[in-house]
C-alpha cells in the first residue's frame, strides 16, 4: 500500500498496473486522500481497516479477481465501487454491476471523465438530498417519500409501471442501474419480451418528464447495459 495524504475524501485504487496507479495519484490526490493497493487482497486488507469513501477497482487482478473482491466489499462496505477496466464487453459490465458495483469506466479513459465519475459517485454518498427523500435533476423532483413527481412545480401523472421505474433509477441517482435490475423491480423477473415492454415504458416515461425525449437529459441509457438518473451531468 502507498499511502497519499490530500484534502477531501479517502478513496482506494486498487490495481495491479505500476502506471495506473501513478496516473491515479497524480489525478485524484489533488482533491482528495488516496491510497494505492497492487492486488486484491491488499485491498481488502486496507479496506477493512481503512474504510474507504469510495473504491476504484480493476476487474484484471492477480491472486483474487477484481470480481471477487468486489463481491466480497459489498458484502459489508457501504462505500461506492467504481470498476475500471480494460473490458469492455456488456457481459462484464454487467456482472460486475450485478455484484454490487456502483459505476463503470473503460480503460483509456481521460482525467476529466474519472473526476467526473468519482464527483458523482461521493455527492450521492457524501451529500444530503434536496429534501426528505427527494431526488431532484434539474427542474425534475422526484419525492420517493411522497410517491409523486413534479416538474417545474407541476405534478406529473405517470403510470404505476413508469413511476416503479423511475423511483428505482432515481433511488440510485447517477448510478448505472441494469436492465436486468429494472426489470426485476416492475415484474419480478426477466425475460426477452419484459425487456422489449421496458423500452417501451422508457419511452412513454421519457415523454412526460424530458425536455426533448430525443435527447434525454434526466433518464439516460447506458448502451448494452442499462440506465442512469442523473443528478447533474457526469
Amino acid at each position: 500500500m502507498i499511502p497519499v495524504t490530500a484534502r477531501g475524501a479517502k478513496i482506494l485504487v486498487i490495481d495491479d498496473e505500476p502506471h495506473i496507479l501513478r496516473a491515479m495519484r497524480s489525478i485524484l490526490s489533488k482533491s482528495y486522500e488516496v491510497e494505492l493497493a497492487a492486488s486484491g487482497e491488499e485491498g481488502l486488507q486496507f479496506a477493512a481497516e481503512c474504510a474507504p469513501d469510495l473504491v476504484i477497482l480493476d476487474l484484471s487482478l492477480p491472486g483474487i479477481s477484481g470480481m471477487e473482491v468486489c463481491r466480497t466489499l459489498r458484502e459489508w462496505l457501504k462505500a461506492p465501487i467504481l470498476i475500471l477496466s480494460v473490458r469492455d464487453t456488456e457481459g462484464d459490465k454487467i456482472a460486475a454491476l450485478d455484484l454490487g458495483a456502483d459505476d463503470y469506466l473503460t480503460k483509456p479513459f481521460s482525467a476529466g471523465e474519472l473526476l467526473a465519475h468519482v464527483r458523482a459517485l461521493l455527492r450521492r454518498t457524501g451529500s444530503a438530498p434536496n429534501g426528505p427523500g427527494q431526488v431532484r435533476s434539474g427542474d425534475l423532483v422526484v419525492d420517493l417519500a411522497e410517491r409523486k413527481v413534479t416538474r417545474r412545480g407541476d405534478h406529473v401523472k405517470l403510470t404505476r409501471i413508469e413511476y416503479t421505474i423511475l423511483a428505482r433509477l432515481a433511488s440510485s441517482a447517477d448510478k448505472v442501474v441494469t436492465t436486468g435490475m429494472l426489470i426485476r423491480s416492475v415484474w419480478g423477473v426477466a425475460t426477452t419480451e419484459d425487456s422489449r415492454a421496458l423500452r417501451v415504458h422508457i419511452s412513454n416515461l421519457r415523454s412526460k418528464i424530458e425536455p426533448d425525449p430525443s435527447v434525454p437529459c434526466h433518464v439516460v441509457t447506458e448502451p448494452g447495459v442499462g440506465y442512469r438518473f442523473l443528478t447533474e451531468s457526469v
